[in-house]
């Protein structure tokens, strides 16, 4: 465990992901523009560190324009901007996120896609092939230097663009996968490495593998955990509110929710239906670990689930077993934002894990 206190971060539903009652829509809830800034200006006046912003494409809207926008409406936090690879030339999207950096005052922070891009599916292999490419070239002229790349996916010989981060080097790369061509990715081309909820014993043989995966190519990783959270004054509230959630959920609608998304068959999706599977009759794989989101989500589908000090020791056993940051989110995402923030943020130590 690391002596530094970790990143908390909020996430902004811009995938058409906010409930009130999981699985079924709420058009005052619908990402919209106002509504996902009105997400993020919350966390940011909760004193999160960082902000999610995800990445989708039948669902909800654009991240890279909805950062730009929400560069210029935030002081403080940072903005974790989801950036699929491939949708974009590289040098093209280099001078795109520098530019957004520049709009945020140097607080961007990019979180690499590697799922298939919209009506172009691509096996494994060649996927993140493509993606740890574009990692290359892109990390290269966001540090500002030329770059002479000639490989499967991109062949560029090119002087960086004139316009460049506030710091002048690449943001940090966060990045999560758990097939071996993905973790190979992020061995040897991320910052931070990001998993999904898990029991602790779970997240610690994650953190062990991919340190040792790291380490064999010379590099370190910081690590992050994206999970939901649902917290109220008592424990019986907190249980409450979990059954309240799923309380107009149908298996069907659920099914349908988690395979609209494009990493609906992905190797991590499948470890959050085997943690579903593992559950008591309640929907908890552990203590204080509650799968119910993930019958009608695709992606980190469980969430920490207390009062106020078990979530806080819930987050305690996460940095024992060697979590660096945490990415949380709850719905309805701006009423959980809150009560984490008033609850559980107010006195716990935290701290950005990148600074401008």
């Amino acid at each position: 465990m690391s002596t530094a206190a970790p990143e908390i971060a909020w996430f902004s539903a811009l995938c058409d992901d906010d409930y009130e009652f999981l699985g079924v829509p709420d058009p005052t809830l619908a990402s919209t523009w106002e509504h996902c800034a009105d997400i993020v200006t919350t966390a940011e006046r909760n004193g999160f560190d960082n902000v999610l912003l995800p990445s989708g494409y039948t669902l909800g809207i654009d991240a890279t324009a909805f950062a730009a926008g929400i560069a210029t409406r935030t002081q403080r936090i940072n903005l974790l901007l989801a950036v699929r690879m491939g949708e974009l030339w590289p040098p093209q999207l280099a001078r795109q996120l520098a530019s957004i950096d520049q709009m945020a005052e140097g607080r961007l922070t990019i979180n690499i896609i590697s799922s298939d891009l919209p009506g172009a599916p691509l096996p494994s292999g060649p996927r993140y092939q493509r993606t740890r490419e574009y990692m290359e070239v892109l990390r290269t002229l966001l540090d500002g230097q030329p770059v002479d790349f000639d490989g499967e996916f991109v062949s560029v010989q090119l002087d960086p663009p004139r316009v460049g981060t506030v710091s002048g080097r690449c943001p940090p790369f966060y990045f999560g996968g758990f097939s071996d061509d993905a973790k190979h990715t992020a061995a040897v081309a991320a910052d931070v490495f990001l998993t999904w909820p898990d029991t602790v014993a779970g997240v610690a043989a994650t953190v062990s593998e991919m340190r040792d995966r790291a380490s064999a190519v010379g590099r370190e990783l910081k690590f992050g955990l994206r999970s939901h959270v649902i917290v109220r004054p008592t424990n019986a509230e907190a249980i409450d509110a979990t059954r309240r959630l799923v309380s107009q959920l149908d298996d069907d609608t659920g099914a349908s929710i988690r395979a609209r998304a494009l990493d609906s068959a992905s190797v991590g999706v499948q470890r959050q239906a085997q943690l579903r599977d593992s559950a008591d009759d309640d929907g908890f794989a552990e203590a204080g670990l509650w799968t119910g989101i993930g019958r009608a989500r695709s992606g980190a589908g469980a969430a920490i689930v207390g009062d106020p000090d078990e979530v806080a020791a819930k987050l305690d056993a996460y940095r024992d077993a060697g979590i660096d940051a945490f990415i949380l989110s709850g719905y309805p995402h701006i009423a959980e934002c809150d009560l984490f923030g008033q609850l559980v943020l107010q006195t716990m130590p935290h701290r950005k894990l990148w600074n401008p």
